[in-house]
C-alpha cells in the first residue's frame, strides 16, 4: 500500500495516518479536542503530541470544556508539572480560555462544528499539488478563532488541524487514503 511519506516512521503514525488523519471530523467537541492538541504541537512533532494523546485525554478530563472551563491556578499548576503532557504554561492556560471561548461560541447559538465546516461549505477541500504548510483560508479561520477568544490558533497550526480534521483532504494523491477520505 502506498501511504503519504509523512507516516512512515513507526507503527504509531503509520495507524495515525491510516485510521484518523484527513477524516472529516463533525462532532464539534472532537474537532475542538484536535485544535487544542494541535496548539500544544506548535514547535514539536506531532508524534510527540500523539505519544502523549492518552496523557492530554487524562489531564484534561476528557476534553470535556465545561470542566476544563473551570481549572484554576491549582490546577494550572498540576498540569505544569503533570509528566504525561507537555508542560508549556501558556499552552495549559491557553487551553483553559480556549474551553471557555469555546462554551461562549455554543452560548451564543453558534456551534463550533458548523463553524468551521462553514468555512470549506461542507465539503473538505482537495488539495492538488505540494501540502502548504498556510494557506489564505488558514490565515481567514484563525483570525476568525482568535476574534472569539482563542489561543494558539496561528494560521500554520490551524492549517495543520485542518488536515487532520479532513477540512482538507492533504493525502498525496498516490496513497490509498486520498480516495477514501474522499468518499466520507
Amino acid at each position: 500500500m502506498k501511504r503519504c511519506a509523512w507516516c512512515d516512521t513507526d507503527d504509531m503514525m503509520r495507524a495515525y495516518h491510516d485510521e484518523e488523519w484527513g477524516v472529516p471530523e463533525r462532532d464539534s467537541r472532537a474537532l475542538w479536542e484536535k485544535l487544542i492538541l494541535d496548539g500544544f504541537q506548535a514547535g514539536l512533532s506531532w508524534r510527540t503530541i500523539l505519544a502523549r494523546r492518552d496523557g492530554f485525554r487524562r489531564a484534561f478530563k476528557g476534553f470535556d470544556p465545561k470542566v476544563i472551563a473551570r481549572f484554576g491556578e491549582k490546577d494550572v499548576a498540576r498540569l505544569v508539572v503533570d509528566e504525561g503532557i507537555i508542560r508549556s504554561r501558556s499552552k495549559i492556560e491557553a487551553t483553559v480560555g480556549n474551553a471557555k471561548a469555546y462554551l461562549a461560541m455554543q452560548a451564543a447559538g453558534e456551534d463550533f462544528s458548523d463553524f468551521c465546516w462553514g468555512y470549506v461549505k461542507g465539503k473538505p477541500i482537495v488539495t492538488k499539488g505540494p501540502r502548504p504548510t498556510q494557506t489564505e483560508l488558514s490565515v481567514t479561520l484563525s483570525k476568525a478563532l482568535k476574534k472569539r477568544g482563542f489561543k494558539f490558533v496561528g494560521p500554520v497550526i490551524v492549517y495543520a488541524w485542518m488536515q487532520a480534521v479532513g477540512l482538507v483532504n492533504d493525502h498525496d494523491a498516490s496513497c490509498f487514503r486520498h480516495k477514501q477520505v474522499g468518499l466520507l
